[in-house]
């Protein structure tokens, strides 16, 4: 029997599992009607993967598009063929002799708006198919380069054939693709050793659980760990509306509202819609102040 569970569960993925197998997971061991995850992570990969339960997927795709953080431990000299440990090796050679300074010359180079091509291996579809089973196939794969941004990359520390990066970057920035890049910079080549992500969005790795007490929880003990929907979306401006004006959206009627909204800036859309202290939702607001449904909680009072 499934049931109908709504919230944000934050957990810190382990090792060794994809980001859809801990999915199923939490979802079997929660009895949760309808759940989703909000970026996958390599089976390689730790760190921050939020799952949306329930009413909660309808946030998801911010999630989504939102910017992540990670730590890469980047192994210099080897390259492999799926950019990380796990591949087959394709190529070794010397790591030449760098310093601080000429580090910090090359991770320039990388800072900002740049181009990627996604790792053959990624999860990135074509013909509605995954590359990395395309790949895994045999089968021929198109290769486009994606225009993505670089907010952070920070130099950890470094060793003769290692180093590691702290990289704060947008949506489908793939740290394989960085990485390797990184490598051919420097005349060498590279893989990536260890990844973990510290932050999707405003969550971060302090937040998470791990999938271990998870399953010990049960119970109001558990659910006092899941976060509302609209934790997700901080940034997202707000608009308090009456219990009536909440209950015409509920029936589907006309909504306009009778001042324009403090933080109101034109045209910007989608608002965060709150009723009596509760999150009912998303709305759009148009420039006649009229209130058009986004999305609705089902879970918010009638």
């Amino acid at each position: 029997m499934s049931y109908l569970i709504d919230g944000i569960l934050l957990l810190d993925k382990p090792p060794g599992m994809s980001s859809n197998q801990l999915l199923q997971k939490v979802k079997r061991h929660l009895q949760a009607e309808k759940a989703g995850h909000t970026g996958a992570l390599d089976p390689i990969a730790t760190g921050v993967l939020p799952i949306c339960l329930g009413e909660a997927t309808k946030v998801s795709q911010y999630l989504l598009d939102s910017d992540k953080c990670y730590v890469a431990q980047v192994q210099l000299g080897v390259t492999t063929t799926t950019g990380d440990r796990t591949g087959d090796v394709l190529r070794t050679a010397k790591v030449p002799q760098f310093n601080e300074a000429s580090l910090e010359v090359t991770l320039q180079k990388f800072r900002g708006d740049i181009e990627q091509e996604p790792s053959l291996y990624s999860a990135l579809k074509q013909d509605g198919v995954p590359r990395y089973k395309l790949a895994r196939s045999g089968k021929k794969i198109r290769s486009k380069l994606r225009k993505v941004t670089i907010y952070n990359l920070k130099l950890i520390s470094y060793a003769d054939s290692y180093l590691e990066i702290e990289v704060c970057c947008s949506k489908g920035t793939y740290i394989r693709a960085l990485a390797e890049d990184i490598g051919s910079s420097l005349g060498c080549g590279a893989h990536i050793k260890e990844l973990r992500r510290t932050r999707a969005g405003p969550f971060s790795l302090e937040q998470c659980l791990s999938l271990e007490s998870v399953k010990e929880m049960q119970g109001e003990k558990l659910h006092d760990r899941l976060l509302t929907p609209d934790r997700a979306l901080p940034e997202m401006p707000s608009i308090q509306l009456s219990s009536l004006e909440r209950q015409r959206l509920r029936f589907g009627q006309t909504v306009y509202l009778g001042s324009i909204p403090l933080n109101w800036q034109g045209s910007l859309n989608p608002w965060k819609a709150y009723s009596d202290g509760e999150f009912i939702g998303l709305v759009n607001i148009g420039e006649d102040m009229r209130v058009s449904v986004l999305r609705l909680m089902k879970f918010a009072k009638p």
